[in-house]
């Protein structure tokens, strides 16, 4: 009898590795060099070629990328950054962590995607940029409301068209995402060189040659064991990408009916959503891990209340509905019939 798939399972990931991850880790350790390296820099170079962008600069984390570019764009203190109202926290911190405000804007009832018509309607005199937000692993379109605009690809390795006209995308590398390490990490891909220079400057406290620091800000640099295991990964990723996309698939052949998040052909799932009236008691009665991603929207999480503006209906719908699937590649075909069947 198979037992009750996960939603997860980063054990599975690591035991699929082996032995190139421990003969990496080795590698590492053997090199006495352990930030700011050599693993650093190829890993760097790959993901930049596999984005299709010039410069990929690794940092500390996804909310760390994402506040790097701003600041390295100019946000700051007294701007205002319109970000969707449905979206992870980070995305919002990110923002307030330069001093900039974030301006909530509604979200697509179909696509969980910012809502174009409600991000121009948001946006000011102070309005410095725009960030879109790839979610749970589907591409965004960027609305085109006259002002910067960087990307949310946390959950969107691979699913981004590499002709897009943003300033920079910023990625997470938290051990969960399609591309995830085994801690944390996150990078920005641009094709802007002064851009990408001011960045490697910010990740490590503004020091250029000789202990001379040029700009106030902090520590924010990749460690070196997790450079080596994301490369190994990333040969690995458009295979499990593949692999989650036939998974979503088969959930939305089983159940049609059901209210999915919309497709879209470069979707690479980070998540499978569904949205269901009845959530409490669905999850309860199926036999498989659930999880909700995420059950607040903006508007509705208390340390950010102070900054809504206006209604965002659409948001707070999905945060009300959202139900997160099963889907990593790691799933035996049995586990995915398991889900298929309760679906039905």
């Amino acid at each position: 009898m198979t037992a009750r798939p996960p939603v997860v399972d980063l054990a599975r990931r690591a035991a699929s590795l082996q032995p190139e991850l421990g003969a990496a880790m080795e590698r590492v350790l053997r090199s006495g060099w352990f930030l700011l390296g050599p693993e650093t820099e190829a890993f760097e170079a790959e993901f930049a070629a596999f984005c299709g962008r010039r410069h990929a600069v690794a940092v500390a984390s996804g909310t760390e990328a994402l506040r790097l570019a701003l600041r390295a764009v100019g946000v700051g203190a007294g701007d205002e950054v319109v970000v969707p109202a449905f979206t992870a926290v980070p995305t919002a911190a990110a923002v307030c962590a330069t001093g900039a405000s974030p301006v909530f804007a509604d979200v697509d009832r179909d696509t969980a995607m910012l809502d174009p018509q409600d991000a121009a309607a948001a946006v000011t005199h102070c309005t410095r940029a725009v960030i879109p937000v790839h979610l749970y692993g589907r591409p965004a379109e960027a609305p085109e409301i006259g002002t910067l605009v960087l990307e949310d690809a946390a959950q969107a390795h691979g699913a981004l068209d590499p002709q897009t006209t943003s300033a920079a995308a910023a990625y997470s590398f938290y051990p969960t995402k399609n591309l995830g390490g085994i801690g944390d990490g996150g990078a920005v891909v641009t094709d802007d060189s002064d851009l990408a220079t001011q960045i490697r400057l910010l990740r490590a406290h503004g020091v250029t040659d000789d202990y001379e620091h040029s700009a106030v800000t902090g520590n924010s640099r990749l460690s070196e064991i997790e450079a080596a295991a994301l490369r190994l990964e990333l040969r690995r990723l458009p295979e499990w990408n593949d692999r989650r996309r036939l998974i979503a698939r088969a959930y939305r052949e089983a159940a049609p009916e059901l209210r999915w998040q919309a497709p879209h052909e470069r979707h690479v799932y980070h998540l499978c959503v569904m949205r269901i009236d009845d959530r409490d008691a669905f999850r309860a009665r199926m036999p498989f891990g659930t999880a909700m991603h995420y059950p607040r929207a903006l508007t509705q999480q208390p340390a950010y209340r102070h900054f809504v503006r206006n209604p965002c209906p659409e948001a707070e719908s999905w945060a009300a509905e959202c139900v997160s699937l099963p889907c990593f590649p790691e799933m035996t075909d049995d586990e995915i019939e398991v889900v298929c069947r309760a679906l039905r």
